[in-house]
């Protein structure tokens, strides 16, 4: 008999549970006290994917969007992520909403890099993505020429429901990433000798 992912094997006194290797998650509704066993990575992830608190760069039209996304008919708080602020050290998600200017792309990389790790951005919009309409010496032509982007999102601008989209895919990313040893090699070794 198959309940949600558990196969059951009724022997004569006793009930076996066989968990299968693709969950990293491990829970039983039916034990008293709700015991859940699991991996720290996918812990750690999991808490990492429901809290993740933006840092909104709107810097054009798709910042509207982005607003909208966080009113009550979109509803960003049901993914963790309503939590918007504007000090980059308490911000862990960047979503460039918008046309960068390279009068503007310092300011953008200089509040990326005083934002703690780990570290993820969204590409909103094509203008965001690709430079979009403005393909001109002014216009930075996709922010991934300065940051890491994670996600992107197209559109012009695109609508919330794109955003939650992406937000849903970055979340799909975060909660297979591995752990911070695996991530950042050099600056564990760092720490490693600085401990030692």
């Amino acid at each position: 008999m198959h309940d949600e992912g558990f196969l059951l094997r009724a022997g004569p006194s006793t009930l076996v549970f066989a968990m299968p290797e693709t969950h990293s998650t491990a829970y039983d509704s039916k034990i008293e006290g709700n015991v859940i066993f699991t991996r720290f990575d996918a812990a750690l992830n999991w808490v990492r994917k429901n809290s993740l608190w933006p840092m909104p760069m709107g810097l054009a039209c798709c910042a509207i969007e982005l607003m909208a996304t966080a009113a009550s008919r979109f509803d960003i708080a049901r993914f963790g992520a309503e939590v918007m602020r504007f000090s980059p050290r308490q911000c862990d998600v960047m979503i460039v909403a918008g046309t960068v200017t390279y009068k503007m792309a310092l300011a953008v990389k200089r509040i990326y890099e005083q934002m703690p790790e780990p570290k993820w951005v969204i590409a909103m919009g094509a203008c965001a993505s690709t430079g979009g309409m403005y393909r001109s010496y002014a216009v930075l032509q996709g922010i991934d020429q300065l940051l890491p982007v994670d996600v992107y999102i197209s559109g012009c601008p695109p609508r919330p429901e794109a955003l939650l989209a992406g937000l849903m895919k970055l979340q799909e990313k975060i909660s297979g990433e591995k752990s911070f040893a695996a991530q950042k090699p050099e600056l564990t070794k760092k720490l490693n000798e600085a401990l030692a």
